[in-house]
């Protein structure tokens, strides 16, 4: 059973409305089932939206942020639930740490990286969390690419498939957690 959700995703305020429609989306779907959403506490971007979602729907969130991005301001003011961390590799462990599932909607390098970060753990059976790709509008198709092709190169295993879940749409989500 899904308690707690970690939400990956992009801080950046300069990308396509239809990412915002789309987290908007998936809070609802998290807040509707009375999920908590864990995330990496910013105000901008996919991040922001994603809080202030939940906080407008009355859903719990929890933001993990390392201590140089509060000392520069980048927390959410309306997020109360906050750890604070030393640094970038400690917010990545208290993400898996603190959730039953991870979610990756659109992101860049950060976001990307905490992706394959977790695909790599659970890799190594250092997690065991559900991983779902939310592959919006075909974002990820070059990444789910090249995660097959390490499969098909025989680099990764052909079970490793299982690692992860591609979703296309937000609402694909519900399946997984009804």
């Amino acid at each position: 059973m899904i308690k707690t959700i970690c939400i990956y995703c992009a801080s950046s305020n300069e990308i396509a409305s239809q990412y915002f429609e789309d987290a908007k989306k998936i809070a609802k779907i998290i807040v509707d089932r009375q999920i908590i959403t864990v995330y990496g506490g910013g105000s901008s971007g996919l991040m922001g939206c994603i809080a202030d979602e939940v906080i407008k729907r009355e859903g719990e969130i929890i933001g993990i942020m390392p201590n140089f991005m509060k000392a520069i301001e980048w927390d959410h003011k309306g997020v109360y639930n906050f750890h604070f961390v030393e640094d970038m590799a400690a917010r990545k462990k208290k993400f898996i740490d603190s959730s039953d599932a991870l979610l990756a909607l659109p992101g860049g390098s950060g976001t990307i990286e905490e992706l394959m970060e977790a695909i790599t753990l659970k890799r190594l059976k250092l997690h065991d969390l559900p991983i779902f790709i939310l592959n919006s509008h075909g974002y990820y198709d070059p990444l789910i690419e090249m995660l097959n092709k390490t499969i098909d190169e025989k680099f990764m295993n052909g079970s490793d498939k299982n690692l992860w879940t591609v979703i296309n749409e937000p609402d694909d989500l519900i399946f997984y957690l009804d």
